[in-house]
């Protein structure tokens, strides 16, 4: 499998947790967790890539069911869209990227429904032989299709479900190598609840929590060489205070963690001397990725990923956001900061992302631009009886 070691490692291993690289530790070296289709959990929008990542209690926007499906319903929209780019390796190669479109519709008062699609171009790959002779040339993609459904269950509390098809080819049919695209089918469940604070100003406090990426190992050779999708734990919270009329801020934070086996330390020879065998099923694995790092409760705190940021909102119209993304040094050492601007007029808007890499470690979205852009129709919705209605 070494076209597809190459493969796989353009494509992801700089973001490290979340890379392709064998999920073998051995003595003495960094033991960060890794899956297949890492894509899955790289952040697709500039909004939320502006604010560190965090995004599971934000306010509700054309993105929400990547960040939490739970929050769609609170929308206030009846129906919107948006699109998002990132170019992926962009200081080394100009033909990577992650492209994300979604869109939502208000169904009533209490229920929204949304489509998106996330793709991942790699580029061009060009094949050769032992000899060093082309055999061919393919363009390795990525790619899942997501239904989402979210609803209220008061006027503070909203669920959310999505189901998605997770599509991955990286070699193609033309290499002489012995794989075939990777298929897999998933789920993500989210919860959100935001309440109105009695402060001297208007506020809104917000919590949310996802379970993403829950689904079958995915495979590109037979069933005896499965990775994991990457199933994620995602919790936090969104302190929005207006300061005066034109004027308000959010504070966010997240925390964030893979629900899958923690690589175990292996010897020489291959045998598991600390922690448990990674092969296990679905279920055991998500209930043990809390207790089975191979150092104990302190090396699972540390594969607790952290979010920060702070959006800013003039007149509803101007955003300013900035935010900044943890991990811990042996997980995979991520740190970075992000910066990025928003602009709404009417029913249209643009949001721009940079990040900066403030750890000695090479980022793929290091100095490069992300942008999504969004409208939304605002329609009234015709008032009807609903489960969250407090009738007497």
């Amino acid at each position: 499998m070494y076209y597809r070691a190459i493969l796989l490692l353009i494509s992801g291993v700089i973001i490290s947790q979340h890379s392709f690289s064998q999920n073998i530790n051995t003595l003495g070296q960094e033991s960060a967790i890794t899956t297949a289709v890492p894509f899955l959990v790289i952040s697709p929008d500039a909004r939320h890539a502006a604010l560190g990542d965090a995004g599971v209690a934000t306010s509700p926007d054309a993105n929400s069911t990547y960040w939490n499906p739970g929050k769609l319903a609170f929308i206030q929209s009846k129906y919107g869209a948006s699109a998002s780019y990132t170019p992926w390796l962009g200081k080394i190669v100009n033909d990577m990227s992650i492209s994300y479109l979604t869109g939502f519709y208000k169904i009533n008062r209490e229920s929204a429904f949304n489509l998106s699609l996330k793709y991942f171009d790699m580029g061009e790959i060009t094949f050769t032989n032992n000899v060093a002779a082309v055999t061919g040339q393919f363009s390795p993609r990525d790619y899942s299709f997501d239904g989402s459904y979210s609803r209220m269950l008061s006027e503070n509390l909203g669920i959310g479900l999505t189901a998605k098809y997770i599509y991955s080819n990286l070699t193609g049919t033309n290499s002489n190598v012995d794989s075939k695209p990777g298929k897999s089918v998933a789920v993500d469940f989210g919860l959100y609840y935001k309440k109105d604070l009695k402060w001297n100003h208007e506020s809104t406090l917000s919590f949310g929590g996802t379970i993403s990426n829950i689904g079958a190992k995915l495979s590109y050779t037979d069933n005896n060489n499965e990775d994991f999708l990457p199933m994620n734990l995602r919790l936090g919270s969104a302190l929005m205070t207006a300061l005066d009329p034109y004027n308000t801020i959010t504070f966010i934070l997240d925390f964030n963690k893979l629900l899958v086996p923690s690589p175990p330390i292996r010897d020489e020879t291959g045998a598991i001397v600390a922690g448990e065998d990674p092969n296990r099923s679905l279920l055991n694995a998500m209930f043990t990725s809390f207790s089975d790092a191979p150092n104990g409760a302190k090396e699972e705190f540390q594969e607790i990923m952290t979010s920060i940021g702070v959006e800013y909102w003039y007149n509803k119209s101007f955003a300013a956001r900035v935010g900044y993304f943890n991990e811990a040094a042996n997980k995979g050492n991520r740190k970075y900061l992000t910066l990025g601007l928003g602009f709404t007029k009417n029913r249209f808007g643009i949001d721009v992302a940079y990040l900066v890499p403030t750890a000695k470690r090479e980022h793929p979205l290091a100095e490069t631009l992300r942008f999504t852009l969004h409208f939304n129709i605002k329609e009234n919705t015709v008032a009807e009886e609903s489960v969250t209605d407090d009738n007497p």
